[in-house]
């Protein structure tokens, strides 16, 4: 009896012990494919969340499977912090199925959630997948790709919704639900979006989620089996049965309230160049993939990106001044990955919240089937490649063009070349979001005087990329202004942005200069000039906003351009070619700073596509509507320029000397500011001594008057009188003379001074 209470004390002890231990878990099919002997193969990965370690899973059983291939449980990510809060792992499994079993059937049960306002405590997981033929695709079905990260909190004040990740590579309609039986307070889901809604109140504390993803068709299929059978599967409208279902479950943990709600201030903001929500990205067999997010938190630290991924994925995190961090993901997919759907969903984090969760899908494709050796170089205006010749086996160099067939390419004894310029020989032009694509390809020449070839075929494709937007900023601490930005693999576009010391745009203000000294209504002058040869391209200015600090996300801000329209009546901006912009403008200066920094975003664009941000132009209310039909994201970044600093106070000698006579535009500036100051503060003093002046003498007039009145009244002589009141008048007229022209000298030489 003893020995079986201890045993029982023990289990207990155990179940409670693993309770901390499951925190959620997902499933993703790669898509199912036919062997050589007629078996099907479904493979598929098991992300697990949990405490501490994840080396370990539960394994799972399949209702018609004959076998399981495991390939071993590898971590993903893991809480940095040492307190081992949160982790996740990922198992590649590879499950045999007979050639006549029309569907299969996940499923996984264990023990035990963390303590939860569920009241949850045993998990099961499950997925289903229907195995015959669609007639649509003709090919079996794919599954819908989820994901979490391992540890989603958010503050219990902030709290509005949460975008589940719900993608079907078939295109497939996808709805989601709430598990059959799960508890659920005050959180609703919306089961054409999966997303989920706050509806009430929500105690500080742990919930479980579990949520069942289906995919239906979006018209009337036929599937198909082994046995010769069909059956036809209907929308979601007509039919309850899904095509594949899977759960995805996880932990929610609403944290206390937080003083301000707002994005980036202590909950962390995603930027540019961080992808949306749902987005699908491309990868290839062999080639390193990279993924990159930024996120800001004004008032608080971002200390590390939570990621759900691949197990190959390595995560790279930088931070910034400013709140800023910065996450990199890359992952070179192996040829088991080929044709994967790979979900992947990150949150920055911070001590007091977390970011927003934002997923995406990597769609792997195979290898491609040539892997000669080339090398591309671009350049201003044309595209030169090289291939090897030991890579390419009975290739007839004779009969290689490129798109033009009229072009031929060029070879000796070890490289086949092409060189073509950017507008012949059948070179296309793409117009993307984000860059524009020169492309050609070096294609085997169809004789058609030859009925039979005896030599391969041959079709490689090359291409440059130019970027159609870049970020430059300038912190003035070196000797010039241009910037350039590139991608190892493309050739780029260069930038430079200017101040200059008049309306003419001839004379630069050196970087030694600055911060350049400015007064009210001062005018200032800008350049923004993009460098290339290639004349089918052009600059575009998207906007211009004027900051107190080089941080241009800063919430104290004033337009000068926004999405092409003028915004400040000062402002002229002239486009004097196709890749030069003058702006001029007055001063200004905000109410608690004396430095002004002025941020410009630009956009380079194919000029003969009608449909570019270019050929928009200022996108006032009458097409912002057409922009968004467009569907057109464009990644806006900037061009930094400034600080501008306001003179507010007189110069000291040693500021008046700087670099030892040294006199560039800052220094003649300086000695215009002091000058003027000097002769307005004489002016002044004049103005308040003439203002005394004035109604004094005419105090000491008025009693003259009076006393005369009383002289007049006595015995002395008429003749007597009148001469001293005459000489009175004569002396107050030269002396109301004198001063009137003392303020008029001052108030010209002071509008004098400010024309220097």
């Amino acid at each position: 009896m003893a020995v079986g209470v201890l045993l029982l004390m023990l289990l207990a002890t155990l179940r409670l012990t693993l309770g901390e231990d499951f925190l959620g878990d997902s499933t993703s099919f790669l898509k199912p494919f036919k062997a050589p002997d007629g078996n099907i193969k479904v493979a598929f990965h098991h992300r697990q969340n949990g405490r501490k370690t994840c080396v370990f899973q539960s394994p799972y059983t399949c209702a018609g499977c004959s076998s399981f291939v495991n390939h071993g449980v590898m971590e993903t990510d893991h809480d940095i912090t040492g307190y081992g809060r949160w982790c996740q792992s990922e198992e590649h499994t590879m499950a045999n199925i007979l050639w006549n079993v029309s569907h299969i059937s996940l499923s996984n049960t264990g023990c035990c959630w963390p303590p939860n306002i569920n009241n949850k405590t045993d998990w099961t997981s499950h997925a289903y997948l229907d195995l015959g033929t669609r007639s649509d695709t003709e090919s079996l079905n794919n599954c819908p790709v989820t994901t979490s990260v391992s540890s989603l909190r958010l503050p219990q004040n902030c709290f509005s919704e949460i975008h589940l990740l719900a993608h079907d590579p078939d295109g497939d309609q996808v709805k989601c639900h709430f598990s059959i039986g799960a508890t659920v307070y005050n959180i609703s889901l919306d089961e054409t979006t999966c997303t989920l809604k706050k509806t009430g109140h929500l105690s500080s504390g742990v919930y479980v989620l579990e949520i069942i993803i289906m995919d239906f068709p979006t018209q009337r299929i036929s599937l198909s089996n082994a046995h010769g059978t069909s059956t036809y599967w209907e929308t979601s409208h007509n039919n309850v049965l899904p095509l594949c279902q899977i759960k995805l479950q996880f932990l929610l943990e609403i944290l206390p309230p937080l003083p301000n709600c707002e994005l980036g201030h202590v909950q962390p903001k995603f930027l540019e160049p961080t992808p949306k929500h749902g987005y699908v990205l491309h990868a290839a067999v062999g080639d390193e993939f990279i993924l990159q997010a930024k996120a800001q938190a004004h008032h608080s630290i971002i200390y590390d990106f939570q990621v759900s991924g691949p197990h190959e994925m390595k995560k790279e995190f930088n931070d910034h001044e400013h709140g800023k961090a910065e996450l990199t993901l890359t992952w070179t997919p192996q040829y088991s990955d080929a044709y994967r759907v790979a979900p992947v969903c990150f949150t920055a984090e911070t001590n007091e919240s977390q970011s927003e969760m934002r997923c995406v899908v990597v769609v792997v494709s195979k290898p491609p089937s040539f892997h000669g050796k080339t090398a591309v170089t671009c350049s201003a205006n044309k595209m030169m490649i090289t291939i090897e010749r030991s890579t390419l086996s009975d290739v007839d160099v004779n009969q290689l063009s490129l798109n033009d067939p009229s072009c031929l390419v060029t070879y000796n004894t070890t490289h086949i070349m092409a060189s073509v310029l950017f507008n012949n020989c059948g070179t296309t032009v793409e117009d993307k979001e984000k860059h524009i694509f020169f492309k050609n390809q070096i294609q085997t020449s169809h004789d058609p005087s030859k009925i039979v070839f005896r030599s391969k075929m041959l079709k490689v494709g090359f291409s440059c990329q130019f970027p159609k937007t870049a970020t430059l900023s300038s912190n003035y601490n070196v000797e010039e202004s241009d910037y350039i930005f590139s991608d190892s693999k493309f050739d780029t576009f260069s930038y430079s942005f200017d101040v200059y010391s008049d309306g003419n745009f001839s004379s630069k203000v050196h970087p030694s200069a600055f911060p350049v000294q400015v007064e009210f209504l001062q005018n200032i002058y800008l350049g923004i000039r993009a460098e290339s040869d290639l004349a089918n391209v052009s600059l575009f200015l998207d906007s211009c906003k004027a900051t107190p600090d080089e941080n241009a996300d800063n919430a104290d801000f004033y337009d000068l351009i926004k999405e092409g329209c003028v915004k400040d009546p000062s402002l002229r901006a002239e486009m004097v070619d196709a890749l030069l912009y003058h702006l001029e403008f007055q001063a200004f200066k905000f109410e608690d700073s004396d430095q002004v920094y002025v941020t410009c975003s630009v956009f380079m664009c194919d000029v003969n596509d009608p449909f570019s941000r270019c050929a928009m132009g200022c996108l006032d209310k009458r097409f912002r509507r057409r922009r968004q039909a467009a569907s057109k994201q464009f990644s806006i970044q900037s061009l930094t320029q400034g600080p501008f600093q306001f003179v507010t106070e007189d110069f000291s000698r040693a500021a008046l000397q700087h670099n030892n006579g040294l006199r560039n535009i800052a220094d003649v500036q300086m000695i215009k500011t002091a000058t003027r100051k000097k002769t307005e503060m004489d002016c002044n003093d004049a103005l308040k001594k003439n203002e005394t002046f004035i109604p004094v003498f005419s105090e000491i007039l008025l009693n003259g008057r009076l006393e005369m009145k009383k002289i007049l009244s006595t015995s002395f002589s008429t003749a007597v009188l009148g001469s001293v009141c005459s000489l009175s008048v004569v002396v107050l007229v030269i002396v109301i003379t004198y001063q009137w022209w003392t303020v008029r000298a001052c108030k010209a030489f002071s509008a004098g001074l400010k024309n220097i």
